[in-house]
């Protein structure tokens, strides 16, 4: 019989604005202890210097955190020109200076290169496992590992100040976009180095930025409650669906809810089809009172369905939400 985990049930994503100075995980053990939390996980990590939205995932949310991982992010970066350091961020050691002589335009049309589908190369710095351990593990011990380059897509880039050698810009990316390489290869291509002095995120997804709540107003709020009380904190959570609104939504009737709860695909109600490996998010009940189900995944002809389903594309679960009650 597997052990159980202590702590609360408690359901939803707390947008946090993170701090610097800190680890993610660091971070996230944090509000973990503050809600009391069985379970936690965030959904992609930001560096000790770099600060900004960090959707933090408690209870069965976690089990959706890998659509937020998957999202589109936005950064507002300073950069400096004529420096490099080891980690392309102002926690390194400086390896090379240069003297700045470019002027502005050339810095706007060197960015502008940046835009569209390229490859990148991830930083030794990072978090990206080789072996099982995290790249940043090998670099401290000065080993350097062969990396892939990756597709990568800049949808936007957006000077927002030049003031030589700072450049600050407003860059939106896709997952796995290295803010600290983006801006190593600019410095590389002006041909006199550059570095991030200043990372803040402000977009994960569609979550709204003003719904960020930052640590220290979670500290305080905690330390106003009475032994027990969580109401205040858990009206800061947002619902678990919140990361899966990319995906088209279904909602099941009560033979299906039943199906979808016991992992057993779903067919169409009358009037829908499914598309196969469309990803879904599953609802049941009215529009004014809908229970978020989970994900599902559209498949041709389940063993599981019964044969009166003629249907060509049923939803298989992919990710079910256990619920559990809350104290």
């Amino acid at each position: 019989m597997g052990r159980r985990r202590k702590g609360r049930a408690i359901n939803g994503i707390l947008l946090l604005d993170k701090p610097t100075g800190g680890s993610s995980n660091q971070i996230l053990q944090q509000v973990r202890g503050l809600y009391k939390a069985a379970k936690a996980g965030h959904t992609g990590a930001l560096d000790p210097l770099a600060s900004g939205m960090l959707p933090i995932c408690l209870g069965e949310a976690t089990k959706f955190s890998q659509f937020l991982l998957e999202a589109d992010k936005t950064y507002e970066v300073t950069m400096q020109l004529g420096v490099r350091t080891t980690t392309s961020d102002a926690d390194g050691d400086v390896v090379e200076e240069k003297p700045v002589a470019v002027d502005e335009q050339t810095v706007l049309a060197v960015c502008q290169q940046f835009k569209g589908q390229s490859k990148q190369i991830p930083s030794m710095f990072s978090a990206l496992k080789h072996q099982g351990k995290p790249l940043y593990h090998y670099a401290r011990q000065g080993i350097t590992v062969e990396r892939e380059a990756r597709d990568i897509t800049i949808y936007s880039l957006d000077i927002l100040n030049i003031a030589l050698p700072n450049v600050e810009m407003r860059v939106r990316c896709s997952k796995g976009t290295y803010i600290r390489s983006l801006v190593d290869d600019i410095g590389q291509q002006l041909a006199c180095g550059a570095y991030v002095t200043r990372l803040h995120r402000t977009e994960v997804a569609n979550y709204p930025t003003e719904k960020m709540v930052g640590l220290d107003a979670l500290i305080e709020l905690e330390g106003s409650l009475d032994e027990g009380q969580f109401g205040l904190l858990d009206a800061l959570l947002l619902p678990m669906d919140t990361a899966v609104l990319s995906l088209p939504a279904v909602v099941v009737d009560k033979p299906g809810f039943d199906r979808f709860e016991h992992g057993q695909s779903v067919a169409p109600r009358a009037g829908e089809s499914f598309q196969q490996g469309q990803m879904y998010r599953v609802y049941f009940g009215q529009d004014d009172a809908q229970l978020f189900l989970g994900v599902g995944e559209g498949v041709v002809a389940p063993k599981d369905q019964p044969a009166a389903g003629k249907q060509d594309v049923f939803v298989s679960p992919k990710r079910r939400v256990v619920y559990q009650p809350t104290e």
